[in-house]
């Protein structure tokens, strides 16, 4: 789980080629990115700046719109 903003976005931990974000400090789950193209999401990765990583079991992905859309890290 990771900490963008004020948001806490985490990988599903019923679905794990989902990503879901909170808005209250985990209270609340919903849907943030369905990752089928990505594979499975193993780890999360935001050091600040405005791009979060993605390790997946396809590769290495980076967002920079909060991990609505992904793009593989050559």
């Amino acid at each position: 789980m990771i900490r963008v903003g004020k948001k806490l976005i985490r990988i599903s931990p019923r679905d794990p080629i989902k990503l879901e974000y909170s808005l209250n400090e985990g209270r609340i789950w919903q849907s943030l990115c369905h990752g089928a193209a990505y594979g499975k999401f193993v780890d999360l990765f935001f050091e600040g700046g405005n791009e979060i990583l993605a390790q997946t079991e396809k590769g290495l992905y980076f967002s920079r719109n909060e991990g609505r859309v992904w793009s593989r890290r050559l």
